[in-house]
């Protein structure tokens, strides 16, 4: 019989409990003792049960309360028999274990899963996961409790209140069953990560979810969740759970790809100090068998920047000792070469290089001399080998390991004019190979002009190794090139006239006579040229391979010289004979480095850029398809360069008349209004091609098209919900997910441009409802369907939370973007109280983050009595938007008449010219 002594001793040991430093086995031991004393345990329950209930009903984590907790989870399992051996009786061990006190604890807690106060569940929740968690490895339940736990729990994880279903999921962590496809745990697991909009019950979820081939891609996809939180745990899961050997090469690129480009520094740390090593670990370390499954061919920058994240963590002593086998020439011999050692040697190298004058005495243990680098010659293949499909993959295999040959000479010391002198006459020797493919050619030309610093010296560098190349197309060059210098001495010479300089007038009439007579004599030549005794020695090579080395140097030559260097006549000469009439070519890849190179030499000139403007546009839409991309790279650099307004003045030169006399003065506003409505037929008819491209089936056009309008929107060219909308869709849409690229890129395009700017939160703010109605409409048969709306509404008001702002704004009572948001989203659902998406805006409004000015205040309760006058909207609904959602308090909303978009004024500002109308009418165009 229960004694008031007893009832005493459990209360003492409760108020012992909530203080840290008292020994709770003590406590444990003590009160066990009693227990055990006892014949009837009725009242002791009941006292017990007392007790706790005072602990049950506080929801804030007081440190007091936690110990109350932690002391019932112990003396509650203290009463589990130890692991019984194999041959004891079975009947007996299930008594044991199924311990009267412990049952009764767990039934208590079933019925107290359903109470209405949210303390009482989160503390029923949390208890039956500490009973759990403090259980022994192969510690059995009755399977009607486990199936009551089960099901108690499955049903919690649905609370509304985030801290009850992050309880509840870790509560079912031991009841999972990874080798049943069916389920309901993991499954339900799943369902959370896709769905719950709350990260800390995303979290729980993937400390505990059990690793299997239905789970994995879940937890993959967390690696892109919005979060930082999320993401970083998601990589750590990975790397304590998962072997390298389990995920596919697409899989392990992507998590470089993404983990070490994170927009946070704590992700890519966890990518750098977790992941990585523990790959390593289970490949014993050996960094060339992880190369291996990386497939470094396909994803040669990927894999450079993954050593390099390996060896920042690694002393120096440490690099030296992994350094792959050289031989007394610090050369890996011919027949050990492999994509994964050349590659590995170059990052070595590169890394060491990097760390300047601390490295040098390393470097020179790894690095061999320019010659030596120039000695490594791969058996050269002949053209049935190479035209052999069999073959291909060696091909393709000895490219790569040329490739890195290559980089690697840009590890040489060429401070010194003596060591530049070597390895510049290096490079020019082996762009001289006629096996030196044009990929190499694009590598040796980089490096070669990265020697030389003046840009005329660097095109007379390129021009004489294109006469090597060409042959008698020297004489063609060089006659464009003396009828470009007569029209620019010609020019000049009239500007003189005018500005009555004689003198200097006289000596350019002598030099254009020189210019003539040198122009007369390369005419006859040519025509000498064309003889048949001289046609063997002198044919002009025009075949792709040659033209494509050539236009390969041309193209390196234009990106590496200035942009503000004067296009002069030898660049206009090879522009005329070489570049335009290439773009006609049958081949291929002629016609793509052509249009390469003409997209950047218009960069270095508007007048160029005016007048191949509309060529760009029509080779963007009618080519092969890497050959629209390559126009379209070129459009978009175009306009982010000149902007908008170029295509005005393209207008302008393309109708202006001639001259323009007093007769005809009286014309030019008609002129000006033509022109101006030219131009927005132009841009127009960009904005329509830039949409259709988003909707291409060819994933690489679509990818650079919304590689090029997320730069055209962070530069401010444009400004635009509607496209910016187009660019969220394409981001959640099912039919991209394998495009680790673009997913990548908008990604991080979203985060730094609503960071920059209280204009872009504008633009984001304006798209939420476009977006939202778009996949609310969505038909069944459209990918879009499958979409979670929650989610991405999550992203949006992550994006225009005033406190992402870069510099946010001092005055704490300003109105803020989520106010107008706020506003949106009331007049929405009082458009249309029966909408299904008015629950989802209900909690929207309840995660936005409100100003406190007193006037908004004020409006914004206007709109909210309306919106409870409205019958279909609930009282519940209501409280649950207003009131304590997910246990916290909410701001409350704000109402106010919208300013102008300074955004928009900001873009028409850059451009100088309207565009308004245009994205009005790209409304049109979706």
């Amino acid at each position: 019989i229960m004694t008031a002594d007893n009832e005493m001793d459990i209360k003492e040991a409760f108020q012992r409990a909530q203080k840290g430093h008292n020994n709770k086995a003590k406590l444990v031991a003590s009160l066990k003792s009693r227990y055990n004393k006892l014949e009837d345990k009725t009242l002791f329950h009941e006292e017990f049960v007392h007790c706790l209930k005072y602990a049950m009903i506080v929801y804030k984590r007081e440190p007091a309360v936690e110990n109350v907790i932690e002391f019932v989870a112990r003396f509650a399992t203290s009463f589990q028999s130890p692991p019984k051996a194999e041959e004891e009786d079975q009947e007996e061990e299930e008594d044991e274990d199924d311990h009267p006190f412990l049952s009764f604890i767990f039934n208590f807690l079933l019925e107290s899963h359903k109470a209405n106060s949210h303390a009482v569940r989160f503390r029923a929740c949390q208890l039956i996961n500490k009973l759990l968690g403090s259980m022994a490895e192969n510690a059995q339940i009755d399977d009607d409790l486990f199936d009551h736990i089960h099901q108690a729990m499955l049903v919690r994880v649905t609370d509304k209140f985030p801290n009850v279903r992050i309880q509840a999921a870790l509560a079912m962590t031991r009841l999972q069953q990874p080798k049943d496809p069916d389920c309901p745990t993991i499954n339900a697991y799943m369902l959370i990560l896709d769905n719950d909009s709350n990260a800390e019950v995303r979290r729980a979820v993937l400390s505990c979810i059990a690793m299997s081939p239905q789970t994995l891609p879940k937890v993959l996809k967390r690696t892109r969740d919005i979060k930082e939180n999320v993401r970083k745990l998601a990589y750590q899961v990975l790397a304590d759970k998962v072997h390298i050997r389990a995920l596919t090469i697409a899989q392990r690129v992507s998590l470089l790809q993404q983990g070490l480009h994170d927009i946070s520094e704590s992700v890519r740390e966890v990518v750098c100090t977790c992941l990585l090593p523990a790959w390593l670990g289970r490949l014993d370390g050996n960094i060339i068998e992880m190369l291996h499954r990386l497939d470094v061919e396909n994803c040669a920058q990927t894999a450079l920047e993954t050593l390099r994240a390996i060896f920042k963590y690694k002393t120096n002593e440490e690099i030296l000792q992994d350094r792959v086998q050289l031989d007394s020439r610090k050369l890996i011999p011919v027949d050990s070469l492999t994509c994964e050692n050349v590659l590995y040697w170059r990052a070595l190298c590169e890394f060491i290089k990097a760390k300047g004058d601390e490295g040098d005495e390393m470097l020179e243990q790894v690095l061999p001399d320019a010659k030596h680098i120039h000695s490594i010659t791969l058996p050269v293949l002949s053209e049935e080998q190479r035209a052999d499909f069999s073959q291909l993959e060696l091909v393709m295999t000895r490219e790569f390991i040329s490739q890195q040959l290559i980089y690697l000479i840009r590890c040489l010391d060429t401070n010194e004019e003596g060591g530049r002198k070597r390895v510049l006459a290096v490079l020019q020797e082996m762009l001289a190979l006629p096996q030196t493919t044009s990929s190499l050619v694009s590598l040796l030309t980089e490096k070669m002009l990265t020697l030389i610093p003046d840009d005329h010296r660097r095109i007379q560098i390129v021009s004489y190794s294109l006469y090597l190349n060409l042959n008698v197309f020297l004489l063609k060059f060089k006659l464009a090139e003396v009828k470009v210098r007569i029209m620019e001495a010609k020019q000049t010479l009239e500007d003189c006239i005018t500005a009555q300089e004689f003198s200097r007038a006289a000596e350019l009439k002598d030099s254009i006579t020189e210019l003539e007579n040198r122009r007369n004599q390369i005419v006859q030549e040519i025509a000498q040229s064309s003889q048949p005794a001289d046609k063997e020695s002198c044919t002009e090579k025009n075949d792709p391979d040659t033209l494509l080395r050539c236009l390969t140097m041309c193209a390196e030559l234009l990106k590496q010289i200035s942009l503000k260097t004067r296009i002069g006549p030898t660049i206009s000469a090879l522009m005329s004979s070489l570049v335009l009439p290439s773009i006609a070519n049958s081949h291929p890849a002629v016609r793509n480095m052509a249009v390469v190179c003409l997209g950047t030499c218009t960069l270095h000139s508007k007048d160029l850029a005016k007048t191949h403007m509309v060529l760009l546009l029509q080779i963007a839409q009618l080519d092969e398809v890497k050959i629209r991309i390559s126009a379209l790279r070129a459009i978009i650099d175009l306009l982010l360069t000149f902007g908008f307004q170029l295509l005005s003045e393209t207008a302008a030169s393309q109708t202006a008349p001639p001259t323009q006399s007093p007769d005809r003065q009286e014309d030019a506003p008609a002129v000006a209004n033509e022109n101006q409505e030219l131009s927005e037929d132009t841009a127009q008819s960009i904005l329509v091609m830039l949409s259709e491209f988003l909707d291409s089936e060819v994933s690489d056009l679509r990818t650079e098209t919304a590689e090029g309008l997320a730069k055209l929107m962070y530069t401010g060219r444009i400004s635009s919900a509607k496209m910016l909308s187009r660019l969220v869709l394409l981001w959640y849409n099912p039919v991209t997910e394998d495009d680790t690229h673009l997913r990548h890129c908008l990604g991080v395009f979203f985060q730094l441009y609503a960071r920059e700017s209280r204009a872009h939160q504008e633009v984001v703010e304006e798209s939420f409802l476009l977006t939202v109605r778009t996949l609310m409409n969505a038909p069944a048969t459209s990918p879009l369907a499958e979409v979670d709306v929650s989610n991405v509404v999550e992203l949006l008001v992550e994006l225009t939370r005033p406190s992402v702002l870069i510099k946010p704004s001092a005055k704490t009572e300003e109105v803020c973007v989520h106010d107008y948001l706020a506003v949106r989203i009331c007049g929405e659902m009082l458009k249309d109280p029966t909408a299904p998406e008015v629950r989802l805006y209900a909690k929207t409004l309840s995660n936005l983050e409100l100003s406190r000015e007193e006037t908004v205040r004020k409006d914004l309760q206007t709109l909210l009595q309306e919106l409870v006058q409205a019958p279909i909207l609930t009282f519940s609904l209501l409280c649950s938007t207003f009131g304590h959602s997910d246990g916290e308090n909410v701001p409350e909303s704000v109402h106010m008449v919208r300013p102008s978009r300074r955004a928009k004024t900001a873009a028409l500002e850059k451009t100088k010219m309207d565009l308004s109308k245009l994205i009005n009418q790209e409304a049109n165009v979706s």
